[in-house]
């Protein structure tokens, strides 16, 4: 079994990993996107052109609002300090439940390592509000299931 704080390392390099992965797979849409504006050229049939550039347009801008959002999601990781001692939870915390185990940084799912597996929350979903600011010991209720804090790393 790993310890605790390689357990909190490995789920940080995960999320940064995963937001890094996220903004590539974006840049590269909006990079492809992009050339296909550029480079289709006017048919006979107008409406038809105008019809498409606009549906591209529509996808480019939806790409861009997901973008900005990984690119919060980085920026929100740059805040995350492995280093500094955790006694209330906070960002960057390595969370023990009585249910589960949760790394509060940003939502990236599931993180596996070993026979470990560490839910990735951002601190405003809801079990992530839940939790900001409670101690070892603490309880909380979510999905009408009453949960204890076993430790805080």
């Amino acid at each position: 079994m790993k310890n605790n704080k390689e357990i909190k390392e490995a789920a940080f390099t995960y999320c940064k990993e995963f937001v890094f992965g996220r903004i590539s797979r974006l840049k590269r849409q909006i990079s492809e996107i992009e050339t296909a504006l550029t480079s289709e050229t006017k048919s006979s049939a107008g409406d038809k052109h105008e019809t498409g550039r606009a549906m591209l347009q529509l996808e480019r801008e939806k790409i861009g609002v997901q973008l900005a959002n990984a690119e919060n999601m980085q920026g929100l990781l740059n805040k995350v300090r492995l280093d500094s001692p955790t006694v209330s939870i906070a960002l960057g915390a390595l969370v023990y439940t009585t249910e589960a185990k949760y790394y509060i940084a940003i939502s990236a799912g599931e993180f596996k390592m070993g026979n470990e597996v560490v839910y990735c929350i951002s601190p405003v979903t809801p079990v992530g509000k839940l939790l900001l600011g409670k101690k070892e010991d603490d309880e909380f209720t979510f999905n009408g299931k009453t949960h204890r804090i076993v430790a805080v790393y």
